[in-house]
């Protein structure tokens, strides 16, 4: 069993990366910037520049804003400055009303905002906004992970340079991240105190609702209704595999299609808590699991998509379906009955089949790439359950499941790079 000392280091990692957010995480990432800096302003800005790194710009150029039927950057800017409230963290936008809406698009049309990419930065994570207004200039930077500001602060004009050792320290010192290992994952899921790990039902409350929710619109490309209709039912069945589909690509397509229904994230991504939650809670479900396996379960898949992220970092090449839908699969493997052995097949099963999928942005479309991971993630699971596993002879693949990860990570954080290069210039050069 873990120990109490590092039981609370790893619950208080799971509290900062499993977070309440609406909409697309980049877009909200920036706004909430956006509104950090305004705060700092102490008034409403006449001018807005934005300076984001590359992964930022791909992953906000297409997809809908929460409540205001509009795609992209601009409009969460404007709603930033004009309504939002940084306490809120990634519900920034939460206030929204028809009204702000309309004065939001008024403030686009006045050109008031700039947006550009920031040159010379490593960081893939990087959202610097500079507001003005007369004389006075404040600024927020953010970097690392979604909510974290590096630096924020506010001056007149004449008096705001500052060294960049000033402009990148933190605002507070972060507690030293636990260094997490899939043999300390499933120990921690599987023997800590049930009670330390009930809130992590706080994650099906949320998403499986985004997924009820979304059945009562049209969303983005209607996935998940899709696969619900009897036309797909005569394809599918009317089993498991089909709910655990539309349950997972529902809450995606509402989320991706701009609708104003919070989901529960994971390492600062929605779909990849949704990924992370719903096919094993629909699993548990129909598999009449207890509420103890399923609480296990959810937090052993968060954990997992927690610990891959640590080395893959918050933003990369590889689409966060590859990350969330191995989790998935070990929480499904387990409350099929999996033991350690037989989750870790799942897990070599998954990167033998999904590495190289790549991350083209945030939209709609994203809910036909969850489908893809939580279809792989139920059969790994299955056949790690059938004691079948790829083998360390067969491609990325190690005998040594932490080192099968770290070989997916690194081709996802470092040999994809110029992937992630490709993919930016295609999209922004397209009519």
């Amino acid at each position: 069993m873990v120990n109490k000392e590092l039981r609370e280091r790893i619950i208080a990692l799971v509290h900062q990366e499993v977070v309440p957010a609406i909409g697309c995480t980049e877009p909200m990432c920036v706004a909430l910037c956006t509104a950090k800096a305004t705060e700092k302003l102490g008034c409403r800005p006449e001018r807005i520049e934005a300076l984001l790194s590359a992964n930022i710009l791909k992953n906000a150029m297409g997809v809908g804003i929460p409540g205001t039927g509009m795609i992209g950057l601009p409009i969460a800017i404007a709603l930033g400055a004009l309504i939002g409230k940084s306490s809120y963290q990634l519900e920034v936008l939460k206030d929204l009303t028809p009204e702000a809406l309309e004065e939001g698009k008024q403030y686009l049309a006045e050109n008031r905002i700039s947006i550009k990419q920031k040159a010379d930065i490593c960081e893939k994570l990087y959202v610097e906004v500079i507001c003005t207004a007369g004389d006075k200039k404040a600024s927020a930077i953010i970097a690392g992970n979604h909510t974290h500001f590096v630096s924020s602060e506010s001056s007149c004009s004449r008096e705001s340079r500052c060294s960049r050792e000033s402009r990148c320290s933190r605002e507070s010192n972060d507690p030293e991240e636990v260094q997490l290992n899939l043999k300390l994952v499933y120990d921690f899921a599987t023997t800590a105190p049930l009670d330390e790990l009930r809130f992590i039902l706080e994650a099906r409350t949320y998403n499986m609702n985004a997924a009820r929710e979304a059945l009562k619109g049209n969303y983005g490309h209607n996935l998940g209704k899709t696969i619900d209709r009897p036309l797909s039912k005569g394809i599918f069945g009317n089993s498991i595999y089909c709910h655990i589909i539309s349950h997972t690509a529902s809450a995606c397509d509402a989320r991706m299609g701009g609708a104003m229904i919070p989901v529960m994230s994971n390492s600062g991504s929605g779909n990849q808590g949704i990924c992370a939650t719903n096919p094993v809670c629909v699993y548990a479900q129909e598999n009449e699991n207890t509420e103890e396996e399923l609480i296990r379960a959810l937090m052993l898949s968060h954990l997992t998509a927690i610990y891959i992220k640590q080395s893959l970092g918050t933003l990369s090449a590889l689409c966060g379906c590859v990350v969330a839908s191995i989790g998935s699969s070990c929480g499904i493997t387990y409350l099929m009955g999996g033991d350690y052995e037989r989750i870790c097949y799942s897990v070599k099963n998954m990167i033998a089949n999904l590495t190289g999928m790549i991350c083209d942005g945030a939209k709609p479309a994203c809910s036909l790439k969850i489908t893809s991971g939580v279809s792989t993630a139920l059969l790994s699971a299955l056949l790690a359950m059938e004691g079948k596993c790829v083998s360390s002879s067969e491609g990325i693949v190690d005998n040594n499941v932490d080192k099968s990860i770290h070989n997916l990570t690194s081709i996802g954080a470092d040999a994809m790079c110029k992937t992630d290069d490709m993919v930016l210039n295609i999209m922004t050069s397209k009519d």
